[in-house]
């Protein structure tokens, strides 16, 4: 098959494009969110940017479509920014900034940075989490949970199958338990991002097919025998390897198994909040990526001897969807700062009547962020013309990457499904 043609030709002139620095981007990001955030927050997000400054200028990196974005991952993971929502004293790393906020605030530096790059180290944190909820202190446990945090590996959760797609409690993919506690594995997994990269992935599996409460849930080493993966085309998506993954007899020691035949369920179900609440970060971080663009180029931008701005069609709308990413930005950051106040309080192990409210809670900022960024991204673009539309951006990969957000974590129709059911739930709680 012939390669795919890459193009270099440069649309936007110099001043334009000098101007659409990632420096000033950050500027106008910065000025936004200023009013709203701690000066604790404020310090911690920018020093977050200053390293995304420094790596993109020594490096020479161009964001173009020669560059491999898994190249970059040691040294985001040398620094912590891997991911924020854990302090993990266990693996002797100490973070004094972290949880569920300071990570919407890592995000939204990263995807300004490279949105990319951004989803794939998001993809890792959903590993992340389940090995540190369930590491119990067992060696080979914090071997992978540190080779992930500190960026020696991406990593990939293993929940969608080929014949499955969101139905996850449902799944064919078995697990038979051996004489000597080993679990060997059978079946297909697929749609999951970094797993052609990874050396650690998280996977669910059942000892009986289609029954979700036989669920179990395992660390995986892909060198081991029986593992097979191959990518998946997703163009939208050049970039980021995403795998369809094949088990034939993988045998998982026991020391390996996070969460053992009837646990898998509830580790699965408890990942759901800060999975969910993840993706609505990184849709609301494409959403301040694709505005920062449209709003300096259409400054400075000239048709018929005026900015494009002052034109009611161009600047009445981008105001509207500058004034959307701003609402939902500062509603996403009050949940994550609740969850993390919460979280603290409660050491980790928030009561089911809080829990259960917040599933309700992430699966609307889900459903309305990554909704917000496929229209934010869209618009933008096209307030752009031709400009929007180049790889001479990154407005090329705002549109591309909104166009899956949706589907990620639980589809838009899944998420619905959800609200739906929490509001009959509502209603017996509050109608005597």
């Amino acid at each position: 098959m012939a390669e795919k043609q890459k193009f270099k030709t440069q649309v936007i002139n110099d001043e334009i494009l000098e101007k659409l620095s990632l420096k000033n981007r950050y500027s106008f990001v910065n000025n936004n969110l200023t009013p709203i955030l701690s000066q604790q927050q404020f310090n911690f997000f920018r020093k977050v940017q200053r390293f995304c400054l420094r790596f993109e200028k020594k490096n020479e990196i161009t964001h173009g479509p020669e560059e491999d974005i898994y190249d970059w991952i040691p040294a985001f993971g040398a620094e912590g920014y891997i991911t924020r929502q854990h302090t993990f004293e266990m693996i002797d790393l100490d973070y004094p900034e972290w949880g569920l906020a300071a990570d919407f605030l890592r995000y939204i530096a990263i995807d300004n940075f490279d949105t990319q790059f951004a989803m794939g180290s998001g993809a890792t944190v959903l590993a992340i989490n389940p090995i540190y909820d369930h590491h119990e202190h067992i060696p080979v446990r914090l071997e992978a949970l540190k080779d992930l945090v500190t960026g020696q590996s991406p990593s990939a959760i293993l929940i969608t199958e080929p014949e499955r797609g969101s139905d996850a409690v449902h799944m064919l993919t078995t697990c038979e338990e051996q004489e000597d506690g080993s679990y060997l594995l059978n079946g297909e997994k697929i749609f999951n991002t970094n797993a052609p990269k990874s050396k650690w992935v998280v996977a669910y599996a059942t000892a009986e097919a289609n029954n979700g409460n036989m669920m179990a849930q395992f660390l995986i080493n892909t060198n081991w025998e029986g593992w097979s993966c191959e990518r998946v085309g997703v163009p939208w998506t050049p970039k980021i390897f995403i795998g369809r993954e094949k088990f034939n007899n993988l045998k998982v020691p026991k020391e390996y198994i996070l969460g053992p035949v009837g646990k898998g369920r509830e580790h699965l179900f408890e990942g759901l909040v800060p999975e969910r609440i993840a993706i609505a970060c990184g849709a609301i971080a494409q959403c301040w990526g694709a505005v920062s663009h449209a709003v300096i180029y259409a400054n400075l931008r000239k048709q018929f001897n005026q900015e494009i701005l002052k034109f009611q069609g161009v600047g009445f709308l981008l105001a509207d969807l500058w004034a959307k990413t701003t609402n939902l930005t500062f509603g996403l950051l009050k949940f994550c700062e609740g969850f993390d106040e919460k979280f603290k309080k409660f050491e980790g192990d928030i009561p089911r009547n809080i829990s259960q409210a917040m599933v309700a809670s992430a699966s609307q900022f889900k459903y309305q962020a990554t909704a917000l960024s496929k229209e934010v991204c869209y618009e933008t673009a096209n307030l752009m013309g031709g400009a929007g539309l180049c790889d001479n951006t990154l407005m090329q990969d705002y549109l591309n990457i909104s166009r899956i957000q949706e589907i990620l974590g639980g589809s838009r129709q899944i998420q619905q499904y959800i609200m739906s059911l929490s509001l009959r739930t509502l209603y017996k709680m509050s109608v005597s």
